[in-house]
This record gives C-alpha cells, sequence and structure tokens, in this order.
C-alpha cells in the first residue's frame, strides 16, 4: 500500500469494490478521506460509513472508515466511475470562473477549497475555487 497518496489508495479501493460488487470497503482514514467520503455520502454515491478506532479485538489496528456502497435495485452499481484528478506529482488548481461540470452535470467534481471539501455546484454558489481532487460519475 502506497503511503504516499492515500486518496489515490482510498479511490482505487472504492472502485475495485465496486467492480467486485462488494457491498462494503475499508479504506484508511484521514482527514480528507473523511472529507471526500462525507461529500459521497451527502451525494448518495454510498448508503453509510462508519469511523473505526483501533481495536485489537476486531484486529483493526489503524483507525479505518468503513462505507456501506450503493447499488440500484438491479444489482447495478450507482456510482459508474471514480478518477482522481489532482496528483501529488502534479496539482491541479481551478479558479471559481473555471470549475469543470462533469458529464455534463450528471457526475460531480470535488473541490478542496479553503471553506472545506465540496463539490463543483457548492463551490460555485460560494464562488471559491480550490484543488481539483477528483470526479465522480
Amino acid at each position: 500500500m502506497s503511503l504516499t497518496d492515500p486518496i489515490a489508495d482510498a479511490i482505487t479501493k472504492v472502485r475495485n469494490a465496486y467492480r467486485a460488487d462488494h457491498k462494503t470497503v475499508a479504506i484508511g482514514y484521514s482527514k480528507i478521506n473523511e472529507a471526500i467520503t462525507k461529500v459521497l455520502d451527502e451525494e448518495n454515491y454510498i448508503n453509510s460509513y462508519e469511523l473505526v478506532d483501533r481495536d485489537a479485538k476486531k484486529n483493526i489496528n489503524r483507525k479505518q472508515i468503513f462505507m456501506n456502497l450503493r447499488y440500484t435495485n438491479s444489482g447495478n452499481p450507482v456510482m459508474k466511475g471514480i478518477q482522481r484528478v489532482s496528483k501529488p506529482g502534479l496539482r491541479v488548481y481551478v479558479n471559481a470562473n473555471n470549475i469543470p461540470s462533469v458529464y455534463n452535470n450528471t457526475g460531480c467534481a470535488i473541490i478542496s477549497t479553503s471553506q472545506g471539501v465540496m463539490v463543483d455546484r457548492d463551490a460555485r454558489k460560494a464562488h471559491i475555487g480550490g484543488e481539483y481532487v477528483c470526479k465522480v460519475w
């Protein structure tokens, strides 16, 4: 597991869990991962999430986030895709006037701003830009 980019690790775990039709997935805890998970929950891409501290009885050595993934009634995943945009080697920042729309506003762009992590339409409404973390559709 890579320790240089915990956001990309979390995104990859969620993407792979959806592709394998898992019901839950555990990702490593960080404040940015918690904020992204909260946004995914608010946008109804996941059912719920739970923060779990260290627990020797359950063999959990580090604080983790457990997500319950959401599927349609026919069994198809609600989240079609998730992709990391800004990377440690190449940060991508967007101005308030240049915030991109994802798949003609059917998806959402997750932006890390000075007022917290939010989706693209909230950043446009607040007229603030920031780091373009990832896009979800």
